[in-house]
């Protein structure tokens, strides 16, 4: 599930009609800490995209507390966007909000760890 989830909020749109960079990539590819290391110094209260993957990011470190923060602040904010999702999807940014947040309930969006076993 969790892997589903980073992505949710792969592009949203700017005004002038151009996608920003969200750290999708970063996300993609597991790499939490290059994620946080990207959105933070750039981080914008209002950009719905940023903060759901900024809280996904956060999640996946084990910080649920400021992840939580981050989907909290996408479902109390005014204003609402329709973001594009890594499956080509159109969703409401607070719905997908609302959704990032009961994975975070769940425990979907949990730390994992790998353990690797050899056989002989």
């Amino acid at each position: 599930m969790s892997i589903a989830l980073f992505a949710l909020a792969a592009l949203a749109q700017a005004p002038a009609g151009t996608s920003v960079d969200v750290a999708y990539e970063a996300l993609a590819a597991g790499d939490d800490a290059a994620a946080v290391a990207q959105l933070e110094p750039n981080f914008r209260a209002s950009d719905p995209a940023a903060l759901i993957n900024l809280g996904v990011a956060y999640a996946r470190q084990g910080n649920t507390a400021r992840a939580r923060a981050m989907f909290e602040r996408v479902i109390g904010a005014s204003d609402r966007y329709d973001l594009e999702t890594a499956a080509g999807a159109w969703v409401d940014s607070r719905a997908l909000a609302f959704k990032a947040l009961a994975a975070l309930d769940r425990g979907a969006l949990a730390p994992t760890t790998t353990t690797r076993t050899a056989l002989r």
